[in-house]
């Protein structure tokens, strides 16, 4: 069933992302929390601004909604992801975010955490 036969009215319903594999080809696997819970932030990068390197070790998602993203990955494989794009992160690969630009990168992401644990654990 189309998404849009699951909903009355006349909504228009566009595919976003739609994968079983993260951006770095990793398969997509749900942790197994037994208190789950989903944090959606919308961050803004300034230019020149980083996330400074970090990881996950739960299910990340992301849309581009403003400006280009460029994120590096730890073997130094670098992807840039555009305004309107959506990606699922990697998992439990170091990784940093930064605005190249000159005018400010929004991101929204959402988080599928739990249990306490962190959203992103920074590398020491």
């Amino acid at each position: 069933m189309k998404a849009q036969d699951q909903y009355s009215g006349k909504l228009k319903i566009e595919k976003m992302m739609e994968s079983g594999q993260n951006s770095m080809g990793q398969k997509i696997v749900y942790p197994d929390f037994k208190d789950a819970k989903v944090s959606m932030m919308k961050i803004t990068f300034p230019p020149g601004e980083t996330t400074g390197w970090h990881k996950h070790d739960i299910p990340v998602f992301s849309y581009v909604m403003q400006g280009t993203l460029t994120v590096e990955m730890e073997d130094h494989k670098i992807m840039e992801f555009k305004e309107g794009t959506c990606f699922a992160e990697s998992f439990n690969l170091y990784h940093k975010g930064t605005n190249l630009g000159t005018s400010d990168v929004v991101v929204f992401v959402v988080y599928l955490g739990g249990d306490g644990k962190s959203l992103s654990i920074k590398k020491k």
